[in-house]
């Protein structure tokens, strides 16, 4: 692994042990070139997926990606960063068991506001605002409107 501070290619591994979500293993390194120290991850990958995006476009899945999109939706929220972990790799091991290795941005976006919806509806709202690219403060009122159950009564 390639030292992020200096640029050696020749780091040591001080100590490893499962991250908080038991699907990744957490390893302290150290550089003996600059003396310093850092923390990867290594998960498991069943499949290489390519995202299609709605303008046809192909790219490869980033988890980075779908991790900083969440955490943005989630930002300020009342959850445990290992939760959210929890909540992300459970994501990707659903995208993974679909069984294809292309998938269309959209089915990812559902899957993640699903997955939002259960856990934390401020989050499903602020990352339906994106996903779906609200575009004035009537389309959040609407999205909203949505959400709430309904006050008919039968008579």
């Amino acid at each position: 692994m390639r030292c992020p501070f200096c640029g050696n290619v020749d780091t040591q591994v001080k100590d490893s042990r499962p991250a908080e979500d038991h699907v990744a293993i957490r390893r302290r390194r150290f550089c003996p070139a600059c003396g310093g120290r850092f923390t990867t991850y290594e998960r498991v990958q069943l499949r290489d997926l390519v995202v299609i995006k709605s303008n046809g476009r192909r790219e490869d899945f980033d988890r980075d990606k779908l991790e900083r999109s969440v955490r943005i939706a989630l930002q300020k929220r009342p959850l445990d960063p290992e939760r959210i972990d929890q909540m992300i790799s459970g994501i990707v091991r659903r995208l993974e068991s679909l069984g294809e290795t292309d998938i269309s941005s959209k089915i990812i976006g559902e899957i993640v506001m699903e997955t939002l919806a259960r856990i934390d509806t401020v989050a499903y709202v602020r990352f339906a605002s994106v996903y779906k690219n609200f575009q004035a403060a009537g389309d959040f009122d609407k999205f909203v409107n949505e959400l709430r159950p309904s006050n008919k009564t039968d008579t």
